[in-house]
């Protein structure tokens, strides 16, 4: 039953020749910083699950912000591990992003035929720095609310542009509901419409083109 409904989805779907594609292609012989890669989007899953988690209890509102990921913290059941699965999972996901980069710059993999393969990482490195970024407001706690005024004050030094890069940031001239509003729905909706593209697109590619083995002494 199972090989005769596995053939019918087949002839329809032709799984077999995606799953052929993925999992048994040939690839060349690499060491461990090869798993980098993989370490990162295992990563990225974690925080896809976990911040969809704590958005059933979150409220992102001025007066409300700072009491839900308390309660989500002290009062949900096994809240306090899924806020730090997500609290570490960003830093974690930084450093492994920046770890893959770096591997890939050392062993020249961005070259060609890769060159559109680095330039979808570099495009997801800059959107894991904007996760980290959006998401440090979130708690609205002094920390995150200092932090983040900092931060959107350097955004402003940028030349001629800075002051209204500053009031797009912040919703305004201050850091107020406008500005929580703005990181959370940067946060859950825009970021991560734009990070399943990017990741799709370099996945593809690293499939299509496959990885580059270890270079040679003598390259």
């Amino acid at each position: 039953m199972a090989s005769r409904l596995a053939n019918w989805l087949d002839e329809r779907l032709a799984w077999r020749q995606v799953w052929d594609a993925i999992f048994l292609r040939k690839v060349p012989k690499i060491n461990w910083l090869f798993t980098l890669g993989s370490a990162t989007l295992f990563v990225g899953v974690n925080q896809a699950v976990t911040g969809i988690l704590l958005t059933l209890y979150y409220v992102p509102t001025p007066d409300h912000a700072y009491n839900s990921v308390q309660y989500i913290t002290t009062e949900v059941t096994a809240g306090w591990l899924i806020r730090g699965l997500h609290h570490w999972g960003a830093s974690a996901l930084v450093v492994l992003t920046v770890l893959h980069m770096l591997r890939v710059i050392f062993h020249g993999a961005y070259k060609y035929p890769r060159e559109v393969t680095w330039w979808t990482g570099v495009g997801l490195l800059l959107i894991v720095i904007g996760f980290g970024f959006t998401g440090y407001l979130l708690p609205w706690d002094q920390k995150a609310y200092w932090a983040t005024t900092v931060g959107t004050r350097i955004a402003e030094v940028t030349p001629v542009i800075g002051n209204w890069i500053l009031r797009i940031m912040r919703g305004g001239e201050e850091l107020s509901a406008v500005t929580l509003a703005r990181f959370f729905g940067v946060h859950i909706w825009v970021l991560p419409a734009t990070v399943l593209l990017l990741v799709g697109a370099h996945l593809y590619l690293i499939i299509h083109i496959g990885i580059s083995a270890v270079p040679k002494r003598e390259e």
